[in-house]
């Protein structure tokens, strides 16, 4: 009886709100919905100007809604030669490169955590110490050079495969789990690969997803390797042909044109221009990572949130 009284009590005290608990609703969800359109405009707008009349967009004249509607840019930007291989290369980059970095930072962050691991605080310093100092670019291309990268895919991957920051959050993170899981492992005969594999992968799931999306986000995004070190056409990447095509739209749009039929130029709504280029080629490159961040996004959160917490009850 205590209980049910105790539930219809906490009931009552949810249903007799008070004006003010109202209003404070109320200018959370107006200033949350506002933060979300605010993030969410940049990305409709981008692609209502990608399928609207190629003509109006140019001139600015596509705000709210599209206007004359029609796919033909996306099928001409896939005719631009080089695209789909740029498409695959950067593909690939990003999940063998996040992937191995993954892992890598997961194990690394395990053994860091372990005592009696010879010079394990010395190895610490160092990797935190290259995350404040940098060489420059030209010790990094010569560094490159001599390690025989340029012109190389695995450019893309083994410069990338140790991560500082994603080791020290591993780090943080298996340093909050309780050591009687991994003992039990051990009083059973497992091996440290063994209590890696079995017990410490899955616990740390949260913060494993959360690196995964720094690193393959990082992935995707890079183009600057590619600028300084690539001059192979097979080895470019996605976002190295729209840092490309954002200062060659002019003559993209012109090669585009060039190359379609007579009827096809007659009708301008579909006829390729730079803004026409530049918005439908930054679309492509964006899609990939707003249709893969929603998947992770819980694991992302939870992950932070347990890293806060563990930071605030770290003792100072």
């Amino acid at each position: 009886m205590l209980h049910i009284s105790q539930k219809q009590a906490f009931a009552n005290r949810r249903i007799h709100r008070s004006p003010g608990d109202v209003c404070f609703d109320l200018i959370n969800v107006l200033l949350l919905t506002v933060f979300t359109l605010i993030c969410v405009f940049p990305f409709y707008y981008l692609f209502i100007n990608t399928i609207s009349d190629n003509a109006l967009s140019a001139r600015g004249l596509i705000t709210l809604f599209p206007k004359g509607v029609h796919f033909e840019n996306y099928i001409q930007i896939f005719k631009i030669s080089g695209i789909l291989t740029a498409a695959i290369v950067s593909l690939a980059r990003t999940v063998i490169g996040t992937t191995l970095s993954v892992f890598a930072s997961a194990f690394l962050g395990y053994l860091l955590t372990k005592q009696n691991m010879i010079g394990h605080k010395l190895v610490y310093r160092f990797i935190v110490v290259t995350m404040y100092f940098n060489a420059g670019v030209i010790p990094w291309y010569i560094n490159m050079m001599n390690l025989h990268l340029l012109n190389n895919f695995l450019v893309y991957i083994l410069p990338t495969i140790v991560a500082p920051y994603s080791i020290i959050l591993v780090k943080t993170y298996v340093e909050s789990i309780p050591s009687a899981l991994e003992d039990a492992a051990q009083m059973d005969g497992a091996g440290y690969m063994a209590r890696f594999a079995w017990v410490i992968l899955p616990v740390c799931l949260p913060i494993l997803a959360t690196i995964t999306i720094f690193s393959a986000v990082g992935q995707w995004n890079s183009f600057q390797d590619t600028l300084f070190l690539i001059s192979d056409k097979r080895l470019y990447t996605l976002q190295f042909l729209l840092y490309r095509y954002m200062n060659e739209a002019e003559a993209l749009a012109t090669i585009i044109k060039t190359a379609e039929s007579s009827e096809m130029l007659a009708n301008m709504t579909i006829t390729q221009t730079p803004t026409s280029i530049k918005m439908t080629v930054s679309m492509i490159v964006v899609l990939p990572i707003l249709l893969v961040y929603p998947y992770f996004q819980k694991y992302f959160v939870k992950g932070i949130m347990i890293l806060s917490l563990i930071h605030i009850s770290e003792p100072t």
